[in-house]
């Protein structure tokens, strides 16, 4: 092989590259193990150790060092369903921003192309704005938009003249602006969560944002944050050099005020045994973190100490690091009067929050915390606190984002970053009294209670026209251009499907996981061997074991997010990448039966086997793209996967393994490519495949004719993902009677919600459609608690609803309806997709329609019964076969799957058509066939041992899933001999059967 040495050097760098990134798992994951033993079972101060250490430098390489956040943040994602957490998808109502941008407008004409556009949308895959514009020409032909949209906000836009389609342009942009305003929004709240590796994204269909928040708890909280209208505010502040005072009189009061209680606790401590051992459990509960810290180190020095007592004569500065000069220890100018660690953020609030110290301070001062790391501190981990002065008798900013009309980032004359904004008039009115009074200080520019910019005012601002400049960089000066743009956000996000996963079915399905995926591996590792000989076996086994340090280590650098799904594709993987090292050996095996010797064998079985390894791959790496580009959440993790895992075992097998290969013939190491018991496996066949095409075809059209008179009769069980509605898994100490269930939340719901057993009998899932339509987070938590409340008399009444919301309740989902309608047809459009590029792939491949359209019919053919069978046994079968998302994903990993087979098949055909023009069709193809049937069965053996150990072992989450590729690629087996390769034949060959030449 010529360009071995570049397949050693590209192994070796992918290599380094999979270590370096793979690394900082390792590293987190050991200080999450410390974190464990530290804590015994508390979760606070499990949580209150790598807080602590959040900042801190844990991982050295010498030329780079990293602080365990920044670990936490290159470790490898899990994702919801293996960590627990939410997944959210919101919506930005294109029909709110339409209203607000006409100010609500109570023309006819406008209204009633809303309600006509809404109708429109039903049944159209249109985007609102589009929709809108259709109906408003339909309902009065001659109605002008600019009549309506010719506002005082947007007359420097849109002119009194402007013709419909101008309108309906300037408003996708203006809308398009909205929804990017909202995604900035959401990010930084998001941001704020305190969530490590948290995903947001757009998604394609116009207006909707998906977040995935591993970890979360709060469940609540994280709708009311996400779905809150934006609150953006300008605001008076005071100066540090008049707050400061005030900061040294506060800290005297807090170390007053833990000075007495100090003495009170000694006090106690003399009463009695009792009392000591109670109050020392109670002073170690109080103590501050750094405190905690001081008391639990094992290795505390004089250092330590010497901090310690600053902390506690300097309370509030210990926490707060005070806006002074360092070398004239004065008061700086600003708002900000000092500066914290985000892990004493939460100190800094209780301290300034106390009743004792807000008397120390003018009643008209608030204080707010910036929303973006001190911009000079290298850790991003110190974040400022700017004093706000409350002039308005009811509380309220003196002037808030509503007024703004504009706002862009730009240059100065002197080349520097800055942001103009402009005003409406009664806004402009506001700023230039603001801007009067405040000649000399600074305004606060506060989104969502955070402090995003406080510049200085230098002059009185009049017209509303300003500009703010500063030691911006052009991506501050966006940032803030976008923030001053979301104060005319007219419309909030709505979440319009919810998945919540709770953090013990999270810990089950890792280790479900991990206990499918080693031992399915152990397996075929040891099938290798046992089929194929030692060395040659042990050459597919390390290939197989590098090729899943590549696919972590790749994942690691890519920071994709490892579901279950995932899991499952990586583990699927591992049973196709056996695939290629099968096709390569059955084919030297084959070199060597007629008579070539083993180097020779070797290198004309791998140069042989190319063709055929590529076509397999490329059509399931075609599934696997389809699957990326419109999969969202675990079908777009089981994608990648998928994509990574088919690209490294491609490089693997073809490559890695004839390196050792020649390694072994350099030194004179023996290779047999069969074992004793499998010599003559698959050798010597001679079966007419195409003379009994007849009985696959009416075997076939039997069980096609089952499937299809079900699926018209009793459907498919249709999951939410594609009706709509709320899906709740409850876990209860003892078995239960869904029917019992069923009636205890009917008198909550009103109507009897579907209740099944989910895997043990003591574990239900719960369906109901009950107020799916309604988008208020006030809702949600109604129904939550009537879901606590009806299930109260099962629970018991020692489990609160905290309880059952961590322990109980193991996961939920909601799915609106028009989300549903969407997944609906999305689906249905991905198949014809991955149906046609699959045709177009073989046709282009083969040069020749023949072959394109026995593969199609094939995958038709495994599509219905796969489908036939879940509408078949649905109810029958001990676990769910419901249609949703992940069903999708596995119907299309059954395509790449299928084509894979069949495209094997066809290569041969195409290979023996040349050998042989001159012979008869149907022999060479029976041929072909036969001398394929060992791959076959190899390949379809492991892959289903693989699948079938993920079934057993892989966790009730996923077993649908997983049942879906067991059929599917069953049936996709037979289709690929008895299916595919006769449609070929029958196409084109047949009439032409007495002729020696495919004319």
């Amino acid at each position: 092989m010529q360009i071995k040495g570049a397949i050693r050097f590209l192994a070796i760098t992918m290599a380094i590259i999979c270590i370096y990134y793979l690394s900082f798992t390792f590293i987190t994951q050991s200080i999450v193990k410390d974190a464990k033993e530290y804590a015994n079972g508390d979760p606070k101060k499990e949580y209150h150790y790598l807080d602590s250490l959040s900042g801190e430098v844990v991982y050295n390489l010498g030329f780079r060092k990293y602080t365990l956040r920044e670990c936490q943040e290159r470790e490898i994602n899990l994702g919801l369903d293996l960590k627990g957490g939410m997944n959210v998808i919101l919506e930005i109502s294109v029909e709110d921003i339409i209203k607000a941008m006409a100010n609500n407008s109570k023309d006819t004409t406008f209204q009633k192309a809303i309600t006509l556009a809404k109708q429109y949308q039903k049944d159209s895959r249109e985007d609102f704005l589009t929709l809108f514009g259709q109906a408003f020409e339909t309902v009065d032909p001659n109605a002008r938009l600019a009549a309506i949209f010719n506002t005082v906000e947007l007359k420097d836009k849109i002119s009194f003249n402007a013709t419909n389609q101008e309108v309906l342009d300037i408003i996708r942009q203006e809308s398009k602006n909205a929804i990017d305003n909202s995604f900035n929004i959401l990010r930084s709240r998001i941001d704020r969560f305190g969530v490590i590796q948290p995903n947001i994204q757009r998604l394609e269909q116009s207006g909707r944002i998906m977040v995935e928040l591993p970890g979360v708890k709060d469940q609540e909280r994280v709708r009311k944050l996400l779905q809150g209208t934006a609150s953006l505010e300008f605001w008076e502040t005071y100066n540090n050099t008049q707050v400061y005072s005030f900061m040294l009189q506060a800290n005297e009061v807090i170390y007053q005020l833990e000075k007495a209680q100090k003495d009170l606790n000694k006090a106690e401590e003399t009463s009695s045994e009792q009392k000591v051992e109670t109050q020392v459990k109670k002073d170690s509960e109080d103590l501050t973190l750094l405190d905690q810290i001081a008391s639990d180190s094992l290795k505390q020095d004089t250092s330590d100490l010497a901090q310690s007592q600053i902390a506690e004569r300097y309370p509030l500065f210990s926490v707060l690091r005070p806006s002074i000069n360092p070398n004239t220890n004065a008061p700086m100018e600003g708002s900000s009067v000092g500066m914290a660690h985000f892990s004493d953020t939460a100190k800094v609030n209780t301290y300034i929050g106390m009743k004792q110290v807000q008397a120390v301070f003018p009643r008209d001062i608030a204080f707010k915390w910036a929303v973006k790391p001190y911009k000079y501190d290298d850790s991003k981990s110190y974040y400022e606190l700017h004093a706000i002065k409350v002039t308005g008798r009811d509380g309220k900013a003196p002037l808030d984002g509503d007024v703004i009309t504009d706002a862009r980032s730009e240059f100065d004359q002197s080349g520097g970053a800055e942001v103009t904004m402009a005003m409406n008039a009664d806004g402009a009115k506001v700023w230039a009294r603001l801007t009067k009074n405040n000649v000399g200080n600074f305004i606060a520019i506060i989104l969502d209670d955070y402090v995003y910019s406080a510049p200085r005012v230098n002059d009185e601002i009049k017209g509303g026209r300003s500009s703010i400049s500063g030691d911006f960089t052009v991506n501050e000066a966006k940032d803030l251009a976008n923030i001053l743009q979301s104060g005319k956000l007219p419309a909030p996000a709505k979440i319009i499907q919810e998945e919540v996963v709770g953090p013990s079915l999270g810990k089950e399905a890792i280790n479900a996981g991990l206990n499918s995926f080693l031992i399915a591996f152990v397996l075929v590792m040891a099938y290798m061997v046992f089929w194929y000989s030692r060395r040659a076996g042990l050459a597919a086994d390390i290939a197989l074991l590098v090729n899943l340090f590549f696919l972590m280590g790749v994942l690691a650098s890519m920071g994709a997010v490892l579901t279950l799904p995932g899991i499952a594709g990586i583990v699927l993987t591992m049973g196709m990448a056996v695939d290629a090292n099968v096709i390569i050996y059955e084919r030297i095996r084959e070199e060597l039966t007629a008579g070539k010797g083993i180097k020779l064998a070797v290198k004309d079985g791998f140069k042989q086997s190319y063709s055929a390894i590529i076509d397999g791959n490329l059509t399931t790496l075609i599934t696997a793209v389809i699957l990326y580009i419109f999969g969202t959440g675990p079908i777009k993790g089981f994608a990648t996967t998928l994509i990574i895992g088919i690209l490294s075992s491609l490089f693997t097998a073809i490559f890695l393994t004839r390196i050792i290969f020649e390694w072994y013939l350099d030194h004179n190491k023996p290779i047999s490519f069969t074992s004793k018991l499998t010599q003559g496996a698959f050798k010597n066949i001679k079966f007419k495949w195409l003379e009994n095409r007849k009985y696959a075809y009416i075997i076939s059209s039997a069980v096609i004719i089952l499937s299809l008179g079900s699926l018209f009769t009793r459907g498919l069980n249709m999951g939410i993902d594609f009706t709509g509605g709320r899906t709740f898994v409850v876990r209860f100490d003892n078995s239960v009677s869904t029917v019992n269930v069923a009636s205890l939340l009917k008198d909550q719901f009103g109507i009897a919600p579907e209740v099944k057993t989910f895997g043990a009998d003591n574990q239900v899932k719960i369906t109901t459609k009950y107020r799916i339509d309604e988008d208020d987070v006030a809702v949600d938590n109604d129904i939550e608690n009537k879901l606590y409340t009806g299930l109260k008399p099962i629970l018991g009444d020692q489990v609160t609803l905290e309880d059952f919301n961590l322990n109980h309740k193991m996961s939920s989902q909601k799915v609106g309806a028009t989300i549903a309608d969407d997944i609906i047809i999305g689906s249905f459009i991905v198949m014809i997709i991955a149906f046609i590029f699959m045709f177009l792939y073989i046709f282009i491949r083969f040069k020749s329609w023949k072959y394109g359209l026995g593969a199609v019919v094939a995958l038709a053919h495994d599509v219905i019964i796969t489908l036939g069978v879940f509408s078949l046994f649905y109810g029958v079968l001990p676990f769910s076969l419901e249609i949703d998302q992940a069903f999708i994903a596995a119907i299309l990993t059954v395509v790449g799957y299928s084509v894979n087979d069949t495209v094997i098949v066809f290569d041969r055909i195409r290979e023996y058509r040349g050998l042989y023009p001159k012979r008869k069709v149907k022999p060479v193809m029976n041929a072909a066939i036969n001398d394929t049937l060992a791959r076959t069965f190899n390949t379809s053996f492991t892959t289903l041992l693989v699948i079938f150990i993920i079934f057993i072992f892989g966790g009730e989450v996923i077993r649908g899933f997983v049942f879906a590729l067991m059929i599917g690629i069953m049936v996709g087996t037979y289709s690929s001999v008895f299916v595919a390769s006769p449609i070929v034949y029958d196409a084109g060959y047949r009439k032409n059967e007495h002729e020696k030449t495919e004319e």
